[in-house]
């Protein structure tokens, strides 16, 4: 007769384990901000160093799944315990994290492939042994003779709450207060605690008498069939589209605000919330809820991106992630609905892990490789009806087989006159918002009021999507080009007067091909947008210009259309650094943009992040820095830094001075570059006007130029347009072992756009 654990030993059981794996979610997750923003300044703050991040980290958690799942075929009790305690202790000695020394600059190419090779060598051993603790624990757990283990998922969700806490902690408590070395430093001590707690946990599970696990198989449990191959495909399915659908909306959310942990960990946190909730015993939000809500939340999706455009900040980050998070709700749940028996666990997590892993992988690496847009947002949305279970009979069932026709015919209509310029094509573009909308909600009315199959909800929300690319909210014709770096859209005014550069909603740079009566722009082109001579760059040049009385000599870091080639005057000698050779090909193409055919035929611009090309320049020989790096409201910030501005004020001529261009719709920045320019002992003024010349493409500009004297600048420093403004003393500067991304949002929303 098997004799039961006592009540005293099952609480310390179930304390070990639920600490042990919450601490190790803790861990596990706050790695994935900590070490990406270390890696940011290699690849220039993009938004994509974060997607192939995750991709990283969610195939390694398919190979710590995987280690767990074969680890527990072992006979023998103790080998698991050994070999994972030995795996954890030779990963501690790899600690504290650090880029590993020796890993080269980033290649012309292949950045995605470089920088999955530049984690697996920096932090793939740590984050592996993480990966394995969740399901191993849980089986070891199950083995422990506890009465809670034949149902050891609660376990997850204890896992799920510490990955919550520490995405949420990261930017509002970790990334604010401490420097990431002090991090690197906690998280290497927590690493260290959690080795005592497994190894607690191999104790009492070897304590455990060796039929205790007996105790916790039901009476039906060994006779449960193995799921069939159709539903773990089912589970590979369900957790592939949101996992993807998490990297497309970070994505979408950060493009126009900052490649920061402040925008990665907010959609992360609201993935693993769902986690949490599905798996409790008692859901706070029941399933079918959810189900409910999750036509609506497509649909609202559907809203959002008819709508684009010019959205708040508010609205842009809330909307998306509130439709993400109920859609997220509904997969999950279906995945704890369909749970298999505790003796299945582990294969369970496997395929849980293996869904997740091929989401990420079309989202972070095929996409971006595939589309010229970013398509794979509306793909995976599409695809999230398709999660849906299968109904029984349909509402009226006499219409329902009218409704494939139907839906046919509706397609045609609407799509067919985006083909036409005619009046039926003005009609439906001048309120393609409601159009797209319209059947958004239509797909949702389906599935609510008729309880259609989930094939006719697909289908209906896939023709709203194609409504999206058939009438885009861009005036004029659009084209796009794709790269590492982020989708950038020329647009051609509906009148042919300009070519529009632009980055999700944010302008890079515009040039007239059209005088106002229509006729040719010919000669060497006027800078336009943020840089016309009038504006804050034209007029630091003009005065930098004048206060020298000869040529000068430039950089200028970001090309954008190649606008401000025409700025220079012959005898000066302009270098231009830019990251991605994309926007130098598109800029170089005179059927985008002629600034450079015109003005700069044989410029050769160094391609490769900033922070390391322009480091290399001599010292002492610019006149002038101008750092055009962030019109683009997704900032590098590793660029607005102390180490930074060193470089820069380096590189500086005696009397040069440094221009950075801060406009930016979510960010105050012109505080942090005033900060970090006192902190090299450089002065600096602030340019902020309203041009009031939206309508020509000349738009109002903040700029801050910074240099060691007053008359450094010339006219500038008496100018009533420049303020010269010292450091807030309250506002801590960024380094690049810190930044405060939150605080730059609070700024903007205190104060609004000036």
């Amino acid at each position: 007769m098997t004799s039961k654990p006592s009540a005293a030993r099952n609480r310390l059981v179930l304390i070990v384990y639920t600490t042990a794996i919450f601490v190790s979610a803790l861990l596990l997750f706050s790695v994935q901000p900590l070490f990406t923003k270390m890696v940011l300044p290699r690849l220039g703050g993009s938004p994509a160093v974060w997607s192939v991040a995750m991709v990283f980290f969610q195939s390694l958690l398919l190979a710590g799944y995987a280690y767990a799942h074969y680890l527990m075929k072992l006979k023998s009790r103790a080998a698991p315990v050994a070999v994972h305690l030995l795996l954890l202790v030779a990963a501690m000695l790899t600690l504290p994290l650090a880029i590993t020394s020796g890993w080269g600059d980033p290649p012309n190419s292949g950045y995605a492939f470089w920088l999955l090779g530049l984690f697996a060598v920096s932090i793939g051993l740590p984050f592996f042994a993480l990966a394995a603790n969740n399901p191993l624990l849980q089986a070891w757990f199950v083995r422990t003779g506890h009465p809670n283990g034949p149902d050891p998922y609660f376990l997850y969700a204890s896992s799920n709450i510490g990955s919550f806490l520490a995405l949420l902690s990261y930017p509002v408590l970790l990334e604010p207060m401490f420097t990431l070395r002090m991090q690197n430093l906690m998280w290497t001590g927590g690493y260290g605690l959690l080795i005592l707690l497994i190894a607690g946990c191999g104790v009492l599970l070897l304590r455990s008498p060796a039929s205790a696990a007996a105790l916790n198989l039901p009476v039906d449990d060994p006779d449960a069939p193995a799921p069939s191959w159709l539903l773990r495909l089912r589970w590979i399915f369900l957790a592939a589209v949101p996992s993807g659908l998490l990297i497309a909306v970070t994505a979408h959310i950060s493009t126009d605000v900052a490649a920061a942990p402040l925008l990665w960990v907010l959609p992360l946190s609201l993935y693993l919330l769902t986690w949490v909730l599905v798996f409790q015993s008692r859901p706070l939000f029941p399933h079918k809820w959810m189900l409910m809500l999750q036509p609506l939340a497509i649909a609202g999706v559907v809203v959002l991106l008819a709508v684009g455009g010019e959205q708040n900040l508010l609205l842009t980050l809330g909307g998306h992630q509130l439709c993400f998070f109920i859609i997220a709700m509904a997969c999950h749940g279906e995945l704890a609905r369909t749970r298999p028996a505790a003796k299945y666990l582990t294969g369970f997590y496997v395929a849980l892990s293996f869904g997740g892993m091929v989401g990420g992988l079309f989202a972070g690496l095929i996409a971006p490789f595939t589309f010229s847009w970013v398509a794979e947002y509306p793909i995976l949305l599409s695809l999230a009806a398709l999660c849906r279970p299968s109904r029984g009979d349909e509402r009226l069932p006499r219409w329902s087989a009218w409704y494939w026709p139907f839906l046919a015919v509706l397609a045609v209509a609407l799509i067919a006159p985006s083909y036409s310029t005619g009046t039926l094509f003005n009609w439906f573009d001048e309120r393609r918002a409601w159009v797209i909308g319209g059947v958004g909600v239509l797909s949702a009315l389906l599935a609510l009021a008729l309880n259609a199959n989930r094939w006719k909800i697909f289908a209906t929300v896939v023709v709203a999507l194609l409504l999206l690319r058939a009438y885009p909210s861009d005036e004029g014709r659009v084209e796009t080009v794709r790269s590492f770096f982020g989708v950038h859209k020329i647009v051609v005014t509906a009148n042919g007067q300009y070519h529009v550069l632009m980055h999700g909603t944010t302008i890079h740079g515009a040039e007239r091909f059209k005088n106002d009566d229509g006729t040719p722009a010919t000669g060497r082109p006027e800078p336009i947008t943020y840089y016309h001579k009038d504006g804050g760059i034209g007029q630091a040049i003009t005065a930098m210009r004048e206060r020298k009385g000869a040529p000068l000599r430039v950089a200028v870091i970001g090309l954008g259309s190649g606008t401000l080639t025409c700025a220079a005057e012959p005898g000066e000698q302009w270098k231009f650094f830019e990251i991605d050779q994309t926007m130098v090909d598109t800029a170089r193409d005179p059927k985008y943009f002629t600034y450079i055919q015109n003005c700069a035929p044989d410029l050769k611009p160094v391609i490769g992040d900033a922070r390391l090309t322009f480091a290399r320049e001599p010292d002492g020989i610019y006149d002038l820095i101008i750092v055009d790096a962030y019109s683009s409201d997704a900032i590098p910030f590793h660029l607005a830094t102390e180490e930074a501005m060193a470089i820069y004020k380096a590189k500086l001529a005696p009397q040069g001075a440094v221009v950075m261009h801060v406009s930016n719709r979510h960010l105050e920045l012109s505080s942090v570059v005033v900060g970090i320019a006192e902190a090299n002992d450089l002065k600096s003024w602030v340019y902020s006007e309203d041009s009031g010349r939206d309508s020509e493409y000349i738009f109002s500009t903040s700029v801050v130029i910074s240099a060691r004297e007053e008359d450094d600048i010339g006219k500038l420093a008496s100018s009533d347009s420049w303020t010269e403004t010292e450091a807030d003393e309250k506002q801590r500067v960024w380094t690049d072992d810190y930044s405060n991304i939150l605080g730059a949002v609070y700024r903007r929303l205190r104060d609004g756009e000036q």
